[in-house]
């Protein structure tokens, strides 16, 4: 019977590796003060008070009742950054950065892909010169500040049929298809995905963390990137592979390149890469503990394998 209380109790994507530890001091404050109330009158029902308050942080991560809904529909941004919590959502965008991409990358298919792309990747680091056959692949074929113009030159986008938007060409679907199902039965590895992203391996060891359904990518000091499925992964790693056979230059391409390049084709997939299933666009809510945001979700729609989120604009 103890054991089911406890149970019923427990928080766990409140506590242990989830717990907010600027929030647990705040609650346990508050369970102080509550105590020195009641010791008022009884330091016995003080001290079980205080017990009580500890045993409750303990188990569900908070003492408020309500808490952490509360926070994240009233807390404002400043006074979560008190408490060294981000005010924007840490989605899971692909490499590059465990938090938000830019808002030009996600807006494709739902907006206008036009929009959507203009100044989504870094500009290229090599100089634009007369004679580019005398420059490495590189300054060739490097996206610049446009992915757009940039997958249309190398007839990876055109015109949908149907919609004022753009869509994957049939010959790089087909071929990203492929290699796509060449994959789906290997075991990814993080050398694999370094290998992908044009990562230097000389000098670093990786590690391809699983956590829930995303991977996370981490070398020995930072954490690179952070994809939302092993489906969205698989679909990058094999892109990587379809652009190095067509893509004068690719193997030359820095990481900060390659990474806006496959985020945003992910956009694009209509069949999940690991079941061949449709896909579906919709809205989903990303919660963190002190916050809660909308996304713009692309799924798997039988799997249910996320392959891209984007904050819808202006959410809270």
């Amino acid at each position: 019977m103890k054991i089911d209380v406890v149970d019923s109790l427990h928080q766990p994507e409140y506590t242990g590796d989830n717990r907010c530890e600027p929030c647990t001091v705040l609650n346990l404050v508050i369970a102080g003060l509550l105590g020195s109330l009641v010791a008022r009158k009884s330091k016995l029902g003080g001290l079980i008070a205080v017990g009580v308050s500890i045993g409750l942080i303990y188990l569900r991560g908070y003492l408020v009742p309500g808490t952490p809904t509360l926070t994240k529909q009233y807390l404002p941004s400043t006074v979560l950054e008190w408490f060294g919590k981000d005010p924007e959502p840490n989605l899971a965008s692909g490499f590059g950065s465990t938090t938000t991409e830019s808002d030009s990358t996600t807006d494709s298919h739902t907006t206008s892909t036009s929009e959507s792309m203009s100044q989504t990747p870094p500009a290229s680091t090599s100089e634009p010169v007369a004679d580019e056959r005398d420059e490495p692949d590189s300054a060739q074929d490097a996206p610049g500040d446009d992915l757009e113009e940039f997958f249309m030159n190398h007839d990876i986008l055109e015109p949908c049929a149907d919609s004022d938007d753009l869509c994957l060409t049939d010959d790089f679907e087909n071929a990203w298809t492929d290699e796509t199902e060449a994959l789906v039965d290997t075991d990814l590895t993080a050398e694999m995905v370094a290998d992908a992203f044009g990562i230097d391996e000389s000098d670093q060891t990786f590690e391809l963390i699983t956590n829930d359904e995303a991977r996370i990518l981490k070398s020995e000091t930072a954490s690179l990137g952070q994809w939302p499925s092993r489906a969205a992964l698989l679909a990058d790693v094999a892109a990587s592979r379809v652009l190095q056979a067509r893509i004068l230059g690719w193997n030359e391409f820095a990481p900060e390149d390659r990474g806006p390049i496959l985020n945003s084709l992910r956009m694009f997939i209509e069949t999940c890469p690991t079941t061949g299933g449709d896909i579906e666009l919709g809205e989903e809510v990303v919660e963190s503990c002190c916050s809660s945001h909308k996304v713009i979700a692309v799924s798997c729609e039988d799997s249910g394998e996320r392959l891209f989120e984007h904050p819808l604009p202006d959410s809270e």
